[in-house]
């Protein structure tokens, strides 16, 4: 029974057909209508067939000559355009259906980004509520650094921009200072000394911290085939964005991805969107990024020190140099497995992985 009654309720009635109803009970007809209103007999005809709108004068005629008040025809004829424009919303909707099919949707609403669809149809419509957008071919141009940047690496355009556009609603919620670089340089070594911390103690303190300096951190889950650790851009004059991916987050790569987004924020301009990929080739500006992560991390000369005072690398040595550095022991051990100083294999036990609250996953 509610079906049936979804369906009666899409189907546009024109305002025509009280009209019509209208003349018969009363027992006039169309042209002497048209007379008494001083219209063409056909502009009534058309109103009565829908295929004329009733304007605001029309409507005010309609009142004196019929006694059915202005508004009401108003009313029904602004429905009957709606139920139109809806009916032909659905219709250009059911045609995008197979670009949808190209994003994460599952995914998406399993993380709780995209409303549950009851068909394709509403999935495109979750879609276009999610971007932000009108029609799914405008996604391209609202998220261009996705599609940009994701041709030179092995990710889907589709996905990265779904996972940047999370990034965003979620940004526009954390209300931030303006920046202030001086304040977030002056927060570096606080930041490292955290990196000993949990996540749950880092976390809110971190956060917090950055907004204060005009930086709006969000954390999100990772998305399949983006294969972005982090990003960053700035929304606004006074305001960056830095996002991180949490899938499988070594507690060093977590911390360096954390750095290299704020070497960004810190060295390069305002225009353009940051992404540091799991792998591939980089440009001057992520290597300027990583040299800040690693420098702010492990300051140059004291890692030099450190490797010649202990050319024979143990978890004693990296401890206790961990402890000099006040920073967890797994970012001095991260550094060493990427400077290929010992294997993948080593000193693992000294790295951590966070396990994430549920709030931040969502």
């Amino acid at each position: 029974m509610a079906t049936e009654t979804q369906l009666v309720s899409d189907l546009p009635v024109p305002p025509g057909e009280l009209l019509s109803e209208t003349l018969e009970t009363i027992n006039l007809s169309q042209a002497e209508l048209a007379r008494r209103m001083g219209r063409p007999a056909q502009a009534i005809n058309e109103i009565v067939r829908g295929s004329k709108e009733i304007t605001a004068e029309t409507a005010i005629q309609l009142e004196r000559v019929l006694g059915v008040p202005a508004h009401i025809w108003l009313g029904l004829e602004a429905e009957y355009q709606h139920t139109k424009a809806r009916l032909e919303d659905r219709r250009r909707l059911q045609a995008e259906v197979k670009v949808a099919s190209s994003f994460p949707c599952a995914t998406m609403r399993r993380l709780g980004w995209l409303k549950k669809a009851r068909d394709r149809v509403s999935q495109v419509e979750a879609l276009l509520d999610f971007f932000g957008v009108s029609t799914l071919g405008a996604v391209v141009d609202a998220e261009a650094a996705a599609y940009r940047l994701s041709r030179s690496h092995q990710a889907e355009p589709e996905a990265l921009a779904a996972w940047l556009r999370k990034g965003a609603l979620d940004a526009q919620r954390i209300k931030t200072e303006p920046f202030n670089e001086q304040k977030l340089l002056d927060l570096l070594p606080e930041f490292r000394s955290l990196t000993r911390a949990k996540p749950e103690t880092f976390e809110p303190c971190v956060k917090r911290e950055l907004a204060a300096c005009g930086v709006a951190l969000v954390l999100l889950p990772h998305l399949p085939k983006t294969h972005a650790h982090g990003a960053t851009r700035w929304v606004a004059p006074e305001k960056a964005v830095i996002q991180l991916s949490l899938r499988g987050k070594w507690a060093d790569i977590f911390w360096f991805s954390l750095f290299h987004e704020l070497g960004h924020v810190l060295r390069h301009g305002r225009r353009e969107v940051f992404i540091e990929w799991k792998d591939g080739d980089q440009d001057n500006r992520e290597r300027e990024a990583d040299a800040f992560a690693s420098d702010v991390l492990i300051p140059q000369a004291a890692y030099e020190a450190f490797l010649r005072r202990y050319p024979t690398l143990s978890a004693a040595s990296v401890m206790a140099f961990a402890e000099q550095q006040s920073i967890a022991p797994g970012i001095v051990v991260g550094r060493l497995q990427y400077e290929n100083k010992i294997s993948y294999a080593d000193l693992n036990h000294l790295r951590e992985r966070y396990t994430w609250a549920e709030r931040a996953q969502r």
